[in-house]
């Protein structure tokens, strides 16, 4: 049975390669030990076929079979252009 794909939203913050834009994913995760709550980051890169997404946008991600050596997620709707 197949797993369903995971899903991500982020910002992009990368469009200069050729169909492949580099999106920054925001988590908050609580220390184990203190209990503070700290941000962790991850660049994800991303397949755009169409090339609709520019630097500031928010994304949704989602995973797919690798594209490339280091490419294992696909741009799946543009949620917010950025400003300007």
């Amino acid at each position: 049975m197949r797993q369903r794909a995971k899903r991500r939203e982020g910002v992009v913050i990368a469009a200069r390669m050729t169909k492949t834009v580099v999106v920054q994913v925001d988590r908050l995760v609580q220390h184990p030990l203190y209990g503070k709550r700290m941000r962790q980051r991850r660049r994800l890169m991303a397949h755009d076929e169409r090339g609709e997404c520019h630097e500031g946008d928010r994304v949704l991600i989602i995973e797919t079979r690798p594209l490339s050596k280091n490419k294992r997620w696909r741009v799946s709707q543009v949620i917010r252009r950025a400003a300007g």
